[in-house]
């Protein structure tokens, strides 16, 4: 894929993986962004979304003194967007995991795949590191699973993975800040490293503008089994964001954006009003010391104070243990 000329003058230390990432997702996110327009989305938030804010019970963060700042999202600022970081921001837990338990279910792969693929993700929400031979082991074994499918399968199997396993798992909190920047005019964007198809089901559910996720190859409507970049991770998912704001015109100062981890920093320090959701140990301590809002919906002082966010973690490989089990069991 050429390089697209959006970008616009920048210092970092993103690789040329990561800006390609990047640039492509950005691409992909407007067009389908276009698919997106006129199509109605679901009837309203999920259940119990309304006034979810309000309703969230009392946390650490929810407790914190926070000064008076002008009204936000300002209404009609068409320069202004949200980004929102998908798993345990928007969602509980990991979308690919999720993805990966439907397709279990549809028999794309085997128990000792499924226990594999739930260690890759717990291993990344635990150790908090980004080994990079874990994280191409991690990579090739969801590809391989998509290889030689169709893409158009893959989305329609989507549709149904979001009502098994997504749609009762979203964050009400979260998502009434969604709809807070969607009544000023703003769109809203998701973001993740989870594939680009899966994270435009899920905002579409949504109602939001689109998404920006990674970009796997495909030929004549086939995956190929190789990704455009890198996945939309740490500084791809900046690269993401930059990339998109200069195609839509959009000052990055006035912009939004929402993430749990301290892998999203990048993204982040992006924008003018940076918000920790659900934040991880690293991302709590570099908000404070940044003075950036904190949102913790999450239940429980507990799940507010551990380093690894709820319904993840050791969370993933119990889930797939389960769930292998009781399809294991549902066979015989």
């Amino acid at each position: 894929m050429a390089a697209l000329g959006w970008l616009t003058p920048r210092r970092r230390s993103a690789t040329a993986r990561s800006v390609l990432a990047g640039e492509a997702s950005a691409e992909a996110a407007r067009k389908t962004a276009q698919g997106l327009d006129g199509v109605e989305a679901d009837a309203g938030p999920p259940a119990g979304s309304e006034g979810a804010a309000e309703q969230a019970p009392p946390t650490e963060a929810a407790e914190e003194a926070e000064p008076a700042e002008p009204a936000f999202p300002v209404a009609g600022d068409d320069l202004a967007a949200a980004f929102f970081d998908l798993d345990n921001t928007v969602m509980q837990g990991a979308a690919i995991f999720h993805f990966g338990r439907g397709l279990y279910k549809r028999q794309f792969f085997d128990r000792r795949e499924l226990a594999r693929f739930a260690w890759q993700q717990a291993w990344f929400r635990l150790a908090g590191v980004e080994d990079p031979d874990h994280m191409q082991d991690a990579r090739d074994s969801a590809l391989s699973i998509v290889k030689g499918h169709k893409v158009c399968e893959l989305m329609s199997i989507g549709e149904e993975i979001y009502d098994e396993y997504m749609a009762e798992r979203i964050w009400p909190g979260t998502r009434a800040l969604a709809q807070a920047h969607l009544d000023a005019g703003q769109k809203v964007w998701l973001v993740t490293a989870a594939p680009v198809e899966t994270a435009t089901i899920i905002a579409r559910r949504l109602g939001l503008t689109g998404a920006l996720g990674t970009v796997a190859e495909s030929v004549d409507g086939i995956y190929t089994g190789r990704l455009v970049g890198e996945p939309l991770h740490g500084p791809a998912k900046a690269e993401a964001v930059r990339a998109l704001a200069a195609a839509e015109g959009l000052d990055l100062a006035r912009c939004a954006a929402y993430s749990d981890s301290h892998n999203d920093i990048p993204m982040l320090s992006l924008v003018g009003h940076p918000y920790a959701i659900n934040p991880d140990t690293k991302l709590r301590k570099h908000a404070r010391a940044h003075d950036w809002r904190l949102r913790d919906y999450r239940t429980g002082r507990k799940a507010v104070k551990v380093g690894v966010p709820a319904a993840a973690g050791v969370g993933a490989i119990a889930g797939g243990a389960a769930a292998a089990i009781a399809l294991h069991r549902r066979r015989k």
